[in-house]
């Protein structure tokens, strides 16, 4: 006797953005990266096919971090103090695309001199962060707008009390935004109406609903992701947005991932460690509907990304 398997069929659907422009579009990236589309819960395939792939974005930095684990040092060298070399090393390991995070101590032409530099050393679509100051994020993200108008960036973070001089230089220069709420349905969703309000297209904001690490709040970040999907197959058009997270920021700052010395024996290898609290957290994140999940490790980027093409399938 044959089971039929029950299947949902949902009213709703998540947007596709794509980020970065080709020369035909404008700008000078090699390739583009879409990302969204799904009409079912992830990875439920004998409901509807996952219509693109989640992404896999590298982070680096506009100068040498020297806050980083001593790991990750170790693994990307002197490319840390060219973040032009740092993009080709991180392109070569695998990144769809790329974030590039300016610091407080970037001056507006320092932001500029970074961001080309970065687009002219690679093909891939980027994202651009301030550092998290709001007088600071919008002095450095809107000289970038600017420089690099036509060439899709998304511009982050916007925050409720940051977000209406990144959208309005976003939306003049034809870039897309990054919203970040505090692990809440309400508050990604009011975020998102704010934008949307000021005129923002929908297909240019992709939704960061924040997150923790595995073993730090990264059980409650994936149940708001999951409701934000379920929002979002319901009706709801301003859950409707694709989702980045950052397990590599989060993972990496952890003493689990961050500490080699004066820990627990039983605790194991310090680098096979790390590398798998990023690799798990950033799972996690992407089985509950990620579409972009920002890493530091090559070796996390190259199992996410084994791991998404078994998920995925063709």
């Amino acid at each position: 006797m044959p089971i039929e398997i029950p299947k949902d069929k949902w009213p709703g659907s998540i947007r596709t953005v794509t980020i970065g422009a080709t020369s035909a579009e404008g700008g000078t990236r090699a390739k583009t990266v879409t990302v969204g589309g799904g009409t079912t819960m992830p990875y439920l395939h004998f409901e509807a096919p996952t219509p693109n792939k989640p992404a896999i974005a590298i982070e680096i930095k506009s100068r040498k971090p020297e806050d980083w684990s001593p790991l990750l040092a170790e693994v990307w060298g002197a490319a840390m103090a060219d973040p032009a070399q740092w993009a080709k090393k991180a392109e070569e390991a695998g990144a769809d695309l790329l974030v590039l995070a300016l610091t407080v101590e970037d001056s507006p032409e320092d932001a500029v001199k970074a961001v080309k530099s970065v687009l002219g050393a690679t093909g891939l679509p980027l994202i651009v962060w301030g550092p998290g100051q709001a007088e600071k994020d919008n002095e450095l993200l809107v000289a970038v707008a600017e420089a690099a108008k036509g060439e899709r960036l998304v511009l982050g973070i916007c925050e409720d009390k940051n977000y209406r001089t990144i959208v309005a230089t976003a939306m003049a220069n034809g870039h897309l935004v990054q919203a970040r709420a505090p692990m809440d349905v309400n508050l990604s969703k009011q975020l998102n109406i704010l934008i949307s309000d000021m005129g923002m297209p929908k297909d240019r904001i992709l939704m960061d609903p924040t997150t923790g690490a595995l073993g730090y709040g990264m059980e409650y970040g994936y149940s708001v992701m999951e409701r934000l999907r379920l929002a979002a197959l319901q009706g709801d058009a301003m859950t409707q947005f694709p989702m980045i997270v950052t397990p590599g920021f989060e993972a990496w700052k952890t003493k689990e991932a961050k500490v080699g010395e004066g820990i627990p024996e039983a605790w194991g290898d310090w680098k096979a460690r790390a590398i798998h609290w990023e690799t798990l957290t950033a799972l996690a994140l992407v089985e509950s509907g990620a579409d972009i999940v920002v890493l530091r490790h090559p070796e996390s980027v190259k199992r996410v990304k084994d791991a998404i093409g078994e998920l995925v399938v063709a």
